[in-house]
C-alpha cells in the first residue's frame, strides 16, 4: 500500500516540477507601447428611417426604404438590395411621412 502511494506522489511532483511560474500578464487592447488605433475619416452608412411599400397608377409596387441622410432606396421586391436615390434627385419626391410620393413620375400611395 505505501508503495503505489509512493508512485503516485513522485508522479505528482515530477508535474508539478515542470510548470512555469513565471507572472502571466493578460492586456486587452493596444498596449502603452502601441500606437493608438486612428479611426478619423471612418464614416458609417446611414440608418434606414422608414421602410414602405407603394403602389403606383399602373399598378406597380415600390419598396422604399427612407434613410436618414435623406436619401432612400427603391427597390422591387422585399430581398431586393435596391437602388440608391440620393437626396433632392427628381425621379422621387415626397417623404416617409407622406402617404404619397411620385417615383418616375407616377403618383404612388403608401
Amino acid at each position: 500500500m505505501t508503495r503505489p502511494l509512493t508512485i503516485l506522489t513522485l508522479v505528482a511532483v515530477a508535474a508539478l516540477a515542470g510548470c512555469n511560474n513565471e507572472d502571466h500578464t493578460i492586456v486587452a487592447g493596444p498596449g502603452a507601447d502601441d500606437e493608438p488605433m486612428n479611426n478619423v475619416g471612418v464614416v458609417l452608412p446611414p440608418s434606414i428611417n422608414a421602410s414602405k411599400v407603394y403602389r403606383c397608377k399602373d399598378n406597380s409596387v415600390v419598396y422604399l426604404d427612407w434613410l436618414s441622410d435623406g436619401s432612400a432606396r427603391a427597390k422591387k421586391d422585399r430581398n431586393d438590395v435596391g437602388t440608391s436615390i440620393p437626396a433632392g434627385d427628381a425621379s422621387l419626391t415626397g417623404d416617409a411621412a407622406a402617404s404619397s410620393i411620385t417615383y418616375k413620375g407616377q403618383s404612388c400611395k403608401a
